[in-house]
């Protein structure tokens, strides 16, 4: 009965959360994406929320991996610049190899989260064949979960390896102009420091990945979701100040520059106005924001605008003329003219699934 219940109800994370973290005897944990509330005053947490609220990390497929040494695994497409993947070693250890040649060593209870991965690979040791995860055969548990056991009979359960991996889709959203920034590898070293929390979840999930109890398919992959946020948001927080954008959030007076452009989208905003609101000079403000943002203040707008509209179309499927009038157009065609001279491709490709490079 509780499996069919876990099952049926993908969309409920909170009473899956409710169930295995009672199940350890742990208190319940919440994972907003937003940064801790002495890191910045109220309009820059705001706003870190509001970008933060924007960044799209979503499960695509989950795999439970039951494998003997000597192994080679061999991950993702290197076509797909939307992709990411999330490693969990739940038992044993691994080396990961990046696309660009970088190997990491992965123990035991480490997790890590690859924003752009392409082609990679996880393998015992040096030598061993590297075989496309997609060939072995597995066990569909639901639409999105599967389970491949690829170990020799007479050492499984007692010294297999044990790893869990999940590709998502990945989109920062208004953090897109830290997009040049990402690293090939986020791990999950930094973040028990700041989330004193995540080591109780990994220790949940090394349990539920060895236990293979009723419904453990769909708990591990929420959990995954859970420390994969974690690890993206630390990165956010500090791994990424070295372009200043984040920096800018912290900046009290740009900050409320920016909080302001994003909660009127539409207004027709001079430099001047953007310059009044910070409480400077034009030029003292364009130079504060392109110092910050790498950007100016219009190209900042108009990006911003395109990102909210792509989302309006192929999310909330509004109309053009909607769009036109929350975004300050005159009309529906100058709206799909500009959308058009920023993004490179029309409003009508984004319908269809095409999404633009902002």
């Amino acid at each position: 009965m509780f499996l069919h219940c876990i099952q049926n109800n993908m969309d409920r994370p909170d009473d899956i959360y409710q169930y295995v973290l009672n199940s350890y005897h742990i208190v319940r944990i919440t994972m907003p994406l937003s940064p801790p509330n002495n890191l910045i005053n109220k309009t820059q947490h705001d706003m870190m929320n509001e970008l933060l609220s924007g960044v799209r990390l979503k499960g695509l497929e989950y795999r439970r991996v039951d494998i003997s040494a000597p192994f080679g695994l061999r991950f993702g497409e290197e076509s797909d610049k939307r992709l990411a993947y999330f490693h969990f070693i739940g038992q044993g250890s691994a080396f990961l190899r990046t696309r660009s040649g970088t190997v990491h060593q992965l123990a035991c209870g480490d997790a890590v989260l690859m924003p752009c991965a392409g082609t990679h690979d996880l393998y015992s040791e040096d030598g061993a064949p590297l075989i496309s995860i997609n060939a072995f055969e597995k066990v569909q548990l639901c639409d999105a979960t599967s389970e491949i056991s690829a170990c020799d009979t007479g050492i499984c359960r007692s010294k297999d390896n044990l790893i869990f991996s999940c590709a998502m889709e990945f989109d920062l959203g208004w953090l897109h102009p830290l997009a040049h920034l990402k690293p090939e590898v986020m791990h999950i070293e930094t973040v028990p420091d700041y989330d004193p929390q995540i080591p109780a979840i990994l220790d949940v999930m090394t349990k539920e990945l060895k236990a293979k109890r009723p419904g453990y398919s769909v708990i591990l992959t929420r959990l995954a979701d859970v420390v994969a946020a974690a690890i993206l948001r630390r990165w956010v927080e500090i791994g990424c100040n070295v372009c200043g954008w984040v920096e800018a959030m912290r900046d009290p007076k740009l900050a409320q520059v920016l909080s302001a452009l994003h909660h009127d989208p539409g207004r027709q905003w001079s430099v001047a106005d953007m310059a009044f609101e910070m409480g400077t000079s034009r030029s003292v403000f364009a130079e504060r924001f392109a110092e910050l943002t790498h950007s100016t203040p219009q190209q900042y707008l108009g990006n911003l605008r395109m990102r909210l509209a792509s989302q309006w179309i192929s999310r909330d499927n509004l109309s053009l003329d909607d769009i036109a009038d929350r975004l300050g157009y005159s009309s529906a065609a100058s709206f799909s003219r500009a959308f058009k001279r920023t993004t490179g491709i029309s409003p009508g490709a984004v319908r269809s699934g095409v999404l633009p490079e902002l």
